[in-house]
Formats: structure tokens, C-alpha cells, sequence
């Protein structure tokens, strides 16, 4: 359970309204895209469902034990008081949202009483990708909900969800993560990730260990190197800008490309906070002009060699 770094505060939320007796039956779990909430649904579903059921686990946290019989049968997808929605595979890749049908297929579960405890669970990962029906389905549920019933609904963006499903949730918030629990998630993820290459994948994360390993692979500390010098001096005679472009230009470049077009408005970005009046209004409007080029790089079959060059250069006016 690696990916639960930095989630403590939330664990021990749950857990303290469980063994209370008041947990509410809807949860929102909110935060950006790729810091371990859907990780974290399907811990804390696992460990209340291990507390419910028995024996007694001395240890706190969601740390459940391997000979456990609960565990052995959540992680065969065989318990029958828990369920998890998530948008299905198809022959022609992950369908886009999650189904109607598949929200009624929930029935058996929220109709017939609990098998192995008191509890059933529910989690949707994420509820974003609710279809209109699904969701006005869903909702029918949260409105009357079965005793000991607990959803779980995952959600990178929560203005995306009916207004009624919110009202009906609690909102439980993801923060992204520090630098010491990213280089820890990135370590056990990757054991071999030099210290240059683990500082790149570190700060091109932004606190999200999903978005960091996305570029596992890529040598990111070359190309943090390459903007990091660009912003420093400007790249004057244009030479570093000039690699960049043939380096990431090729078709086989194509995943560092596509790389590099996140990383240079978010490097951009990130030296824009450290800047106050006519310096932090010139980054900004450099970030903008970079943000709306890298957007439609790929929807416009843009030269990858010059829109590399041309957002080097945006990253070369950040040279004070």
C-alpha cells in the first residue's frame, strides 16, 4: 500500500467514525488526479470490512494482515458485501463513462443483507465518469440508503457531480503529496531510479506519484536540465532550444514529446510563483501563450520540432 503515503489524516477520519458508530453513509474523496484516493477507497473498504467481520486487528491504520480471511477473499474480488464500479475494458480500449447498467447492477448488493458483517461497501472510482443515468440511478441510492451501506465515490473533479449527489456526500479532502512521501512512493515503485532521474520524476510530479511515474523512463532530468539552463541564462545563441527540437522531433521521441508539451507550461508555471509584480505578470503571460500551444500540439498535427522550439522560447524569457 505504497501509494497511501500522506493519507493519514484521512484514514484516521474514517476509522474514528466507524468505531464511533457515526459514519455517514456517502463519502467524496477530492483531491488531483494520480495522489492514491482510489488506493485509498479500496484500503479503507478492505480494513472496515476486516474490523466488521473479525478477528480483531491490534494494529491501527489500514494496514490489514496477508493471512487475514477478508483480505485473502477482497483481493480474489470474492467478498460479497463489497463492490467497486470503474469504466470496463473493450475491444476498442476503456470505455469512456461508467453505465447506467452497471449502476444497477448494484441491486443484488444494496438489496440483500450483508454476508460476512454488518457492512457493505461501494466504491466508484471515479464518479466523474458517471453517465447521466448512472448518476440519477446512484443517486436513488444516496437517497435511501441501506443501513450500514458505505459509498465510497472517487472524484478529481467534484463541480462535475450532480449538485444532489454532493449534498448528499461528506467531502473528504486529498492534498498532494510532499516531496518526502512522492521520493518514497518513487523508490519502492522503481528501486533502480538514479538521484537525478528521482529528483525529475519528483518535481515534474507536482505531488502526485501517478503523474510522476506517467513519466518513468523518459529521462526527465535531461529535459529538466535543458529548461532549467534555457530559464537560467536565456539560451542566448539558441543552441540548447535547437537540441531540444531535434531531440523530441523524431517519432520515436513521441512520448517525450508529448511529455515535454505538460512539462514546459508547468515548469513555466512553477517559476512564475516565486515572482512578484512586472516579473510574476511577464511569466504569467509567457505561461498562457505555452499553455495554449502545448494544449493544441497534438489536436492540430503541429511540427513537433517548432513547437518544441517555440516553448523553449517561452521558457527562455523567464532569464531574468
Amino acid at each position: 500500500m505504497t501509494s497511501l503515503l500522506g493519507h493519514d489524516e484521512q484514514a484516521h477520519t474514517l476509522l474514528g467514525a466507524a468505531r464511533s458508530g457515526r459514519l455517514h453513509h456517502g463519502w467524496i474523496l477530492v483531491g488531483p488526479r494520480g495522489i492514491g484516493k482510489a488506493s485509498f477507497a479500496r484500503a479503507i473498504a478492505l480494513r472496515l470490512l476486516a474490523e466488521a467481520a473479525g478477528p480483531p486487528m491490534a494494529a491501527d491504520g489500514l494496514e490489514v494482515p496477508q493471512d487475514h480471511p477478508i483480505r485473502r477473499l477482497f483481493e480474489a474480488d470474492a467478498h460479497p458485501d463489497y463492490a467497486d464500479l470503474f469504466c470496463l475494458e473493450k475491444e476498442s480500449g476503456t470505455a469512456r463513462n461508467i453505465t447506467v447498467d452497471q449502476v444497477r447492477g448494484l441491486q443484488r448488493l444494496i438489496q440483500s443483507a450483508p454476508s460476512l458483517s454488518t457492512r457493505r461497501i461501494v466504491v466508484i472510482d471515479s464518479a466523474d465518469d458517471l453517465e447521466r443515468g448512472a448518476a440519477n440511478a446512484l443517486l436513488k441510492n444516496l437517497e435511501e440508503p441501506p443501513a450500514d451501506m458505505l459509498f465510497l465515490l472517487v472524484s478529481h473533479a467534484p463541480g462535475r457531480l450532480l449538485p444532489t449527489i454532493r449534498s448528499r456526500c461528506r467531502t473528504l479532502r486529498f492534498d498532494s503529496l510532499g516531496e518526502d512521501a512522492m521520493r518514497s512512493i518513487l523508490r519502492q515503485a522503481d528501486a533502480g531510479l538514479s538521484p537525478d532521474e528521482l529528483t525529475a520524476l519528483v518535481r515534474a510530479g507536482e505531488g502526485s506519484p501517478g503523474k510522476a511515474l506517467r513519466y518513468a523512463g523518459l529521462n526527465m532530468a535531461d529535459m529538466e536540465n535543458s529548461l532549467a539552463a534555457i530559464a537560467a541564462d536565456g539560451d542566448p545563441g539558441n543552441r540548447q532550444r535547437l537540441m531540444l527540437a531535434r531531440m523530441l522531433a523524431s517519432k520515436a521521441a513521441r512520448p517525450r514529446y508529448e511529455a515535454f508539451l505538460e512539462r514546459a507550461p508547468a515548469f513555466i508555471a512553477a517559476a512564475a510563483r516565486q515572482r512578484q509584480g512586472s516579473d510574476l505578470g511577464k511569466a504569467l503571460d509567457h505561461w498562457e501563450a505555452a499553455r495554449q500551444l502545448a494544449g493544441g500540439a497534438i489536436i492540430l498535427s503541429l511540427e513537433p520540432g517548432a513547437v518544441v522550439f517555440e516553448l523553449a522560447g517561452h521558457v527562455a524569457a523567464l532569464a531574468r
